[in-house]
């Protein structure tokens, strides 16, 4: 639901009165609890023009424990559940526009914690990463991680409990697949009769055959790395497992394609590399796609593969995305997608579509010259646009680059911008609040206006991006900065939002409040307006503003943001020809953002006038610091 906004009419399109719209006349009323109850309700009934994902660590969500002891237990820190995602918590996360949830960490990955009265056998920690385990190290794709379940033994149960309540909250669920490598200790207990597990019927005797499932250094046994910088499993601490030993022979290449049988200690050593059919020399054993496939559809590409003898690695990963489709899963991540060659994503994702043609499918692809190949040959929905446009908006929010950067990429991509998913956090990313970031999340105000609004292809948050999380804990494995992925933790600022399990913002501070208010703004205008699936020009602007105009036959919206921290900016504005020339003689202006915001009571002004002898429109506007203004002209 769109906040109520302020409107202005202009009496002529040759010559346009001088607007200026005061803080009274933008105020707006605050929602009382009931009115937001309403408003929560009123939202899951709109239909989104563009997506938006919201990526939450699973097992840190509803994590109630404040502990936070480096390397802590399960019992010392705490963990998060599938039931906490209550109603309450998922009316939470849909106010933020949001249409899909990526559960991360879902999967049954390779854990600590004993689980041997289930049937789980316990796993290594000399080949695990923290002491939650990397969710990026599967170990069962026919289960779900034992830790997220109130009861591990009906923990499948619960997580298809969470995907129906998902959907009756009025959203989509997503889950990671790492097709790329597995858990260097996978064994499914859970995968149905007709199923055979990776590398169960593998020729360990020689690197490589094609329906080999792994890679293998014949005659050598794997050897675990050496820990650098004082590392040790656990911390040093005492455990029956963690020897320094991990009985592998002969060993397998590691998940980064190492092929040492000791790999490095920053090698991806807690994982082992799949093969798809690619020879060690990089040639491939299965037949390319002809030319010209990159035009068709997936039923094309469904068909072209329907009598083709694929490698084993293929089948397998068939059998796993139909089973999570069965259970009601709408769609993936696909973790590290350009380390897996392109035609086989040709295979799973057609077969996929097949059966579900609206499956959200969305790939890490880093290498910008290989976009089109995974999208039109590879049939993925979304890539990251994360080394060219987050990358470079990132430099920005720093104080360290152009803005003008960000024109060049969004035209260089504009034959495929609908596909180029945004965002400011995730995972793998450094938390904007965090001092190698931004250093406080306000920062990434006009960040979010930019990223959110600049493109018609979906945006995502990451869990407490919205209130400010900083990632500053120091768990265990890794460095702050990101908030843990591979231990048990509590999230501070996301907890005070939780407010244990009321999932009201009852603890956060006035300025987490305000900043959760303005992302609800912007998150709003980015996956309900009409104007999203509309056309991009640019707006020239100075170095340090990114001002941009989105339009359809019926209306456009103008955004302009401000990075600078410290000095309000009055600029002017030529409003591009291909606008003008839509105006018509009687035009009405709605500030959608950038009045009496939530959370800045400082104001954005405007004004239009005409150009020197009528020949075009100037926007005169005044931004705060990392102020934004966003006003809609209807057509």
């Amino acid at each position: 639901m769109l906040t109520r906004p302020t409107k202005c009419i202009l009496s002529s399109a040759a010559l346009f009165a001088m607007l200026s719209c005061t803080p009274a006349e933008q105020a707006t009323s605050q929602m009382t609890s009931s009115e937001e109850t309403d408003s929560q309700k009123e939202v899951i009934q709109q239909a989104h023009t563009k997506p938006v994902v919201y990526q939450v660590f699973t097992r840190l969500f509803g994590n109630t424990n404040t502990t936070n002891k480096p390397w802590g237990t399960i019992e010392d820190n705490g963990v998060g559940k599938f039931s906490d995602f209550t109603d309450d918590a998922l009316k939470g996360i849909k106010e933020l526009g949001v249409s899909h949830i990526w559960y991360t960490g879902v999967p049954h990955h390779a854990v600590i914690n004993d689980y041997t009265a289930y049937g789980i056998s316990n796993d290594d920690p000399d080949v695990v990463k923290g002491r939650a385990g990397s969710p990026y190290a599967v170990k069962d794709y026919y289960n779900v991680n034992p830790d997220l379940a109130d009861n591990p033994a009906r923990r499948l149960e619960e997580f298809e409990a969470l995907i129906a309540r998902t959907h009756k909250n009025g959203m989509k669920v997503l889950i990671d697949i790492v097709p790329n490598h597995v858990a260097r200790n996978y064994k499914s207990l859970s995968m149905p009769d007709h199923i055979e597990n990776f590398g169960a019927s593998d020729n360990t005797k020689v690197e490589y055959a094609r329906d080999n499932n792994f890679y293998y250094i014949v005659g050598e046994a794997f050897s675990v790395p050496e820990g650098e910088n004082g590392y040790q499993p656990l911390g040093g601490e005492a455990h029956p497992l963690a020897d320094g030993e991990f009985d592998e022979y002969p060993a397998k290449w590691t998940g980064n394609g190492a092929r040492k049988a000791q790999p490095h200690a920053n090698d991806w050593y807690e994982t082992v590399k799949v093969n798809y059919g690619v020879r060690p020399d990089g040639s491939y054993d299965f037949p390319s796609l002809p030319d010209g496939f990159d035009k068709l559809g997936y039923e094309e590409h469904h068909a072209f593969w329907a009598d083709v003898d694929v490698p084993d690695s293929w089948l397998k990963f068939n059998d796993i995305v139909h089973y999570w489709l069965d259970k009601g899963v709408d769609g993936f991540r696909y973790d590290m997608a350009e380390m897996v060659p392109v035609e086989f994503w040709s295979y799973l994702n057609s077969s996929i579509k097949m059966k579900n043609p609206d499956a959200f499918l969305l790939a890490e692809v880093y290498q910008p010259h290989l976009y089109r190949d995974y999208l039109h040959l590879g049939k993925m929905d979304y890539l990251y646009d994360k080394v060219e446009f987050y990358d470079s908006l990132k430099r920005v929010m720093q104080g360290e680059g152009d803005t003008a950067q960000l024109h060049t990429i969004q035209q260089g991509l504009a034959d495929i911008e609908h596909h180029m998913l945004h965002f400011l956090e995730n995972h793998d990313e450094q938390r904007i609040a965090s001092p190698d970031f931004a250093g406080d999340a306000v920062m990434g105000k006009p960040g979010l206006v930019a990223s959110a609004l600049v493109n018609r292809a979906p945006m995502m948050l990451y869990f407490g991006q919205d209130v400010g999380e900083d990632g500053s804990e120091e768990m265990g494995f890794g460095d702050p900065t990101r908030t843990s992925i591979f231990d048990y933790a509590g999230v501070p600022a996301h907890q005070r939002w939780m407010n244990n399990g009321k999932f009201d913002g009852g603890q956060l501070t006035e300025q987490e409040r305000q900043l959760r208010a303005y992302y609800k703004q912007v998150m709003q205008i980015a996956a309900f307006h009409p104007t999203m699936q509309g056309n991009y020009t640019k707006i020239d602007a100075p170095a340090n503003v990114f001002a941009f105009a989105r339009y359809t036959d019926n209306s456009v919206l103008i955004v302009a943001s401000s990075f600078s921290r410290d000095d309000v900016l009055e600029l002017s504005f030529s409003l591009p020809e291909s606008i003008v020339s839509a105006l018509p003689a009687n035009s009405q202006w709605t500030i959608l953002l950038g009045g009496s915001e939530p959370s800045n009571t400082s104001t954005q002004s405007f004004s239009v006038e005409a150009g020197e002898d009528d020949s075009g429109i100037i926007l005169n506007t005044r931004l705060q610091p990392l102020g934004s203004v966003v006003l809609e002209l209807a057509l």
